[in-house]
């Protein structure tokens, strides 16, 4: 069964990532297995200079997977760097392990979002699309959308499941 996606998006420092990071424990309560995509515009280094994994990079290793019990992580260079698609980097998830992946970044396409919004930004809200399905504010603007404010996790997180509906198979 495939996970569900919904996007989070808007102007930077808005308070998308102190959102999810309400969320996903809210979501994880309720039985819900979240798998994450952060789309930054930086550029970021997940390895440790001078460890092994570093170490190979360095050496010119493309694609470099380092394995645990406890967790794996896939590092692929891109040369010339470019930016991946959405279509790309949900492929790169194990379906199985996960029910909904939420998306923070990817502002433009084709994907469910809520958008975040802080009047402290001092930056308008973005122009609205078909793929908005609420908004999450600390001053909810005048549109036909739900509109949640930032602390009320509860009611996001019913939202959210109500147009997401997560359907396990359960083995008895």
């Amino acid at each position: 069964m495939k996970p569900s996606v919904l996007g989070i998006a808007g102007w930077s420092g808005s308070g998308k990532t102190t959102l999810l990071e309400r969320l996903i424990p809210a979501l994880g309560r309720r039985g819900v297995r979240v798998g994450v995509i952060k789309q930054t515009h930086h550029d970021f280094e997940l390895d440790r200079p001078g460890k092994d994994s570093h170490r190979l990079r360095q050496a010119g290793a493309v694609q470099t997977l380092i394995a645990s019990p406890a967790r794996i992580a896939w590092i692929r260079e891109r040369q010339p760097p470019r930016p991946p698609t959405l279509e790309e980097l949900l492929a790169r998830f194990d379906a199985g392990d996960i029910d909904l992946i939420l998306v923070e970044g990817f502002k433009h396409g084709a994907l469910p979002r809520l958008l975040v919004h802080r009047r402290a930004t001092g930056k308008p809200l973005p122009e609205q699309d078909a793929h908005w399905i609420g908004i999450v504010s600390d001053d909810c603007p005048p549109l036909d959308l739900p509109c949640f404010s930032p602390d009320a996790i509860e009611a996001i997180t019913d939202f959210i499941l109500s147009r997401f509906p997560i359907a396990r198979e359960t083995t008895t």
